[in-house]
């Protein structure tokens, strides 16, 4: 059995692409709201799930969006809804609609498993019309805690009733790769934008410039 999971975002949707929308009306600063506004969603993510509290991915991508706007006094207050309706429906990056088509022609079964609510998935997922590419969508909304708590890892294999090691579990953020390994999953690095490489002690089985040559790991 081999079956590709996948993250979400920064993996197959392009976090930066609700920014690149309105760059125009945000201004010059757009390039560091939209890394502030990435760096907290997630540190509200680890924060809440390490002091025993839950709020979906939704809640933490406006919290984190005020705080970036707020660095940033005189925007227009009216870009706010614009780029959460954005971020919605983010931008696939162009090689994910591809590699999912190449693995499902190759009988491979396919999935995402992301910190993303729901509804934010659904919005995502349809917007880049790879519905019909996944066999599963799963959001660690039903386990109310964040990655990278290995608890969450096992909605995979629960789903697809696989053992850890039939899993390739493919991320753009290198603590998700090291949570993938750490629960026996073969995890693969998309290292987009050529970060150092950090976690030696969990290391990737293969470190991946994008997605397109992905399909050779079937």
């Amino acid at each position: 059995m081999s079956i590709f999971i996948f993250d979400a975002y920064g993996t197959l949707f392009d976090v930066h692409s609700a920014i690149a929308r309105h760059r125009d009306q945000v201004g010059s600063d757009a390039d560091r709201i939209s890394a502030v506004w990435r760096t907290k969603q997630l540190e509200y993510t680890w924060t809440l799930t390490l002091a025993g509290h839950y709020r979906d991915f939704w809640w933490a991508t406006e919290r984190a969006l005020d705080y970036s706007l707020a660095l940033v006094p005189g925007i227009d207050e009216s870009v706010r809804s614009k780029l959460l309706d954005a971020y919605f429906k983010l931008d696939a990056f162009p090689d994910a609609r591809s590699t999912l088509r190449a693995l499902k022609g190759k009988g491979r079964q396919t999935g995402i498993l992301s910190n993303g609510s729901p509804a934010m998935l659904r919005g995502a997922v349809e917007a880049a019309g790879i519905g019909n590419d996944l066999d599963a969508v799963l959001s660690v909304d039903t386990m109310k805690m964040f990655k990278p708590r290995p608890e969450v890892y096992r909605l995979v294999t629960d789903h697809f009733k696989c053992k850890p090691a039939d899993v390739t579990f493919v991320s753009s953020n290198r603590w998700d790769v090291m949570a993938g390994v750490s629960v026996g999953f073969r995890a693969l690095w998309v290292n987009r934008t050529n970060m150092p490489d950090e976690y030696f002690d969990f290391p990737a089985a293969q470190t991946l410039r994008d997605l397109g040559s992905l399909a050779e790991y079937a």
